[in-house]
């Protein structure tokens, strides 16, 4: 095995043992980017002189005894949403093409304090608006199990280099699913905290729609990034910070906990009553469950209401939207596309009396979710409506011939348990019928991040072994042989 393809917490060990260095990892990784990057575009920013002399001061406090962070010497993936110091930050916006960060993102700045070395950006759509990761400054990135698929978005990018190997980690960011479906598109991991748990710089910070999370190839990877992740920060006002001090105990999730499956109470939902589903992912969906459904304590065909989660999300969505993006749709209407564009325009339609019934739609689902978790320990469900399409398509403009209302429609898989808070991870679960990365959503208790991954890792535990159901991997020699994918050129409005 290359030491590119360890996970993080093998490679982290390995290093502390000094049976690998800073400096094979990075070399490894480098040498993985510069073979496959070509074929898939996840990475497009680097600076690779100073990831490079990064990993030489890494080993040398691996030599000299100090004492090591976390994520020591692990090459890190990061968003093209995200500051990080003397690197690009476009946002996927040509407005911003040329944006250099001066410092960085208090994420960032966390994670490299962990110890985690910076590879450098990942592609995503313009400010992350779409489910598709193309965008008029670095063009697409395409899913590494069929090039001419697309690897969902918004963090594509992140998702396509861990499938690869280019990193072990890498950031995401999620509203209605951002680092969920790539995830599942490309046979990782996403995990979508309770709102407040990462810290973040949302500019509506009161309404928690959008969330930044760990995306590993494991669990247990995660897990890790997320423990470097939590810190007090009372910016983020949904961040509990007692005396200085984050609520949370970061030590926890580097140790998950067992748990015994046979003991869980579990319902499943291919669609949670609402949701668009593609047949191919029901018929995948059932096929897998029935493989490993017998081992709970309780299963149960059921779900947790959710009343008019279409047109809550739809209104709440739109209000961030426009409060982000509306002066510079009237600065450069020209260079803002169709997506981020229709999203303000439709944010401006809805009155006073739109947000308040949406926000009340959302406290009756809210309500109805904490009725429903007394009875139920998890939720699984697929994390997207449908398989990996021609990444050509900006998005899925119909699903088995229905039509689908907007281009965020087809997330509604996903963007159920963003409304509620839940914690919300993907897990790599195999592949459809069709070949390509199928994701199981696994959805926790409101505030219980822990016990969701630990439930996860059990799962993904019991999945190794078994074809159907333990995670895809990708064929290197397929994208070796592969055609560069062409530049942003053609690319402009999307």
């Amino acid at each position: 095995m290359n030491a590119c393809d360890l996970s993080a917490v093998e490679a982290r060990r390995l290093m502390s043992t000094k049976k690998l260095s800073a400096v094979e990892l990075t070399e490894s990784c480098l040498a993985r980017i510069e073979a496959i990057n070509p074929a898939v575009n996840a990475l497009v920013a680097q600076d690779v002189d100073a990831w490079r002399q990064g990993a030489k001061s890494a080993q040398r406090a691996i030599d000299q005894g100090e004492r090591l962070g976390a994520l020591h010497g692990l090459p890190l993936c990061v968003k093209d949403m995200v500051d990080v110091t003397g690197l690009p930050t476009t946002f996927g916006s040509q407005i911003y093409a040329d944006n250099v960060a001066q410092g960085d993102d208090p994420m960032v700045a966390q994670l490299r304090e962990a110890g985690a070395l910076m590879v450098g950006k990942t592609n995503n759509p313009e400010w992350s608006a779409g489910g598709n990761t193309r965008n008029a400054v670095y063009g697409v990135t395409a899913n590494p199990f069929d090039v001419t698929r697309s690897a969902a978005g918004s963090s594509g990018g992140s998702a396509v280099a861990l499938a690869c190997g280019m990193a072990p980690l890498a950031t995401g960011s999620d509203t209605g699913g951002s680092l969920r479906n790539p995830a599942a598109f490309c046979g990782v991991v996403g995990f979508r905290p309770t709102p407040g748990l990462v810290p973040g710089n949302r500019a509506q910070a009161w309404l928690p729609m959008s969330m930044n999370g760990p995306m590993a190839r494991t669990v247990e990877d995660a897990a890790l990034m997320l423990s470097t992740m939590i810190r007090p920060d009372r910016r983020d006002p949904w961040t509990p910070v007692v005396d200085g001090q984050a609520v949370h105990t970061p030590a926890a999730f580097r140790q998950l906990p067992r748990v015994d499956l046979c003991s869980q109470r579990v319902a499943f939902t291919p669609d949670f009553g609402f949701a668009m589903t593609e047949k191919l992912v029901r018929r995948s969906f059932s096929d897998k469950l029935a493989r490993f459904g017998h081992v709970f304590g309780r299963l149960d065909d059921t779900h947790p209401e959710c009343p008019e989660a279409d047109d809550t999300f739809a209104v709440i969505r739109a209000l961030c939207f426009s409060g982000m993006h509306r002066e510079l749709l009237q600065q450069y209407p020209e260079l803002v596309g169709p997506n981020v564009r229709d999203n303000v325009r439709e944010g401006e339609s809805y009155s006073a009396l739109d947000v308040v019934r949406a926000l009340t739609n959302q406290q009756h689902l809210y309500r109805h979710w904490q009725t429903f978790f007394e009875h139920y320990d998890f939720v699984l469900a697929p994390t997207t409506t449908i398989s990996p399409r021609d990444w050509h398509e900006l998005y899925p403009t119909e699903i088995d011939g229905e039509p689908t209302q907007s281009y965020y429609h087809w997330l509604s898989m996903a963007y159920a348990s963003t409304l509620a808070g839940h914690p919300s991870v993907t897990l790599p679960t195999g592949r459809d019928e069709s070949g390509l990365p199928f994701g199981l959503q696994i959805i926790g208790r409101r505030g219980s991040d822990l016990e969701t991954l630990a439930f996860a890792r059990e799962l993904e535990t019991l999945f190794e072994g078994d074809d159907a159901l333990a995670r895809p991997r990708v064929d290197l020699n397929d994208l070796l042989k592969a055609a560069p994918l062409k530049s942003a050129e053609g690319f402009m409005g999307f």
